[in-house]
């Protein structure tokens, strides 16, 4: 594990009520000036993808990428790791709908609302929207998905709505899918394709 993957894993046990100090005696250690509050695992692998296409070492530049496990919990995040507590700047990926508990956790804690980026639904319809449905099948074909994904089709509940709902439906009926699909997705995203909330975070770090 590496040394920013134990801060962030001392962060969650000490969000979920366990001892400060491992989290706070790791911040100095590593020099984190920056937590990026997220909402699950599958929005990590992409932020942490795009970093790494554009270069970038979040890890060196003091910046942990916290996935919170729902935006419900922004409010204990945003308290423990913001000026309240370590004192660190917040940043944050929100879907509109959960929009206000960042507003408010990040109000609290004293912390700009810019910096908080918004997807109109989540990332994963901003990056197929961003990309195009054909692009996205093409990628979950050569993913050998492409059985999964048609029966999918057939589910008289998925049959007739949008493909871009379709995918997005798709990306999250299977445990660990919208994971392995928030980093093929990024990866595989033109220059100009970016989702405006996805690079305009990463442009803020």
């Amino acid at each position: 594990m590496t040394r920013m993957g134990a801060f962030r894993d001392a962060v969650g046990d000490w969000a979920s009520g366990g001892p400060g100090g491992p989290a706070s005696d790791g911040a100095l250690r590593l020099g984190v000036r920056t937590a990026v509050l997220l909402e699950g695992l599958s929005d990590l692998a992409a932020v942490e993808t795009l970093a790494a296409r554009h270069g970038r070492d979040l890890s060196a530049e003091g910046v942990c990428v916290v996935p919170m496990g729902g935006a419900m919990s922004v409010g204990r995040y945003a308290e423990l790791l913001g000026p309240p507590g370590l004192g660190l700047r917040l940043a944050g990926l929100s879907d509109e709908r959960e929009r206000g508990f960042f507003d408010r956790a990040f109000a609290r804690a004293r912390a700009p609302h810019g910096d908080v980026f918004v997807c109109a639904a989540d990332l994963e319809d901003e990056l197929i929207r961003a990309m195009g449905t054909a692009r996205v099948e093409e990628i979950v074909r050569g993913e050998g998905d492409l059985r999964a994904w048609q029966t999918f089709l057939h589910q008289p509940a998925h049959r007739d709505r949008p493909r871009e709902q379709q995918l997005r439906r798709f990306l999250g009926t299977r445990k660990g899918r919208k994971i392995r699909y928030g980093r093929l997705l990024v990866e595989a995203l033109g220059p100009e394709q970016v989702p405006a909330p996805l690079g305009g975070l990463l442009d803020s770090l």
